[in-house]
């Protein structure tokens, strides 16, 4: 059935938006994912052959970043993004979701991917002032500063 991986795509970036959102995603992020999976749904073609002609950056909806992620589904079968959001946190890691402008995925991604496994760690982060280039992140270096003082301060019972 040649709609098939359409059909598969469109059901993963939909799961993708569910988590998203489950674990506290800005919106605008989940209405993407939706959106693309909307779009990738009711094409007539599979999607194969825009990723062919390099064209899948034509349809509504895909930008760089989906085009990326549905060439490594095409790849791979699988979105390491989405696997991610899968996995649990640790229990040390989980409150850090709660700290203002972050939420559940940012911190999936600080810890899968960037290496921040420990408070430590994301305080150099924050006085580094890279932080708040990351995507999603809405919260000056200052205000997470303090809140992990107040973190450091009442660590949560677990």
């Amino acid at each position: 059935m040649p709609h098939d991986v359409n059909s598969k795509l469109a059901n993963l970036f939909l799961a993708m938006a569910a988590s998203l959102q489950s674990n506290g995603a800005n919106s605008y992020r989940v209405r993407a994912y939706k959106r693309a999976a909307d779009t990738i749904a009711h094409m007539e073609n599979p999607v194969t052959e825009l990723i062919d002609n390099g064209d899948i950056q034509t349809l509504p909806g895909i930008g760089k970043d989906l085009a990326t992620k549905i060439h490594e589904y095409l790849a791979t079968g699988t979105i390491q993004a989405y696997e991610e959001l899968k996995t649990p946190l640790p229990p040390d890691v989980r409150p850090w979701a709660a700290l203002p402008g972050l939420s559940e995925p940012i911190v999936h991604e600080l810890y899968y991917r960037l290496g921040i496994q420990t408070l430590d760690d994301l305080e150099i982060l924050a006085r580094s002032h890279m932080l708040r280039t990351r995507p999603g992140v809405t919260v000056t270096a200052e205000e997470l500063l303090a809140a992990i003082q107040r973190l450091r301060i009442r660590p949560p019972i677990h």
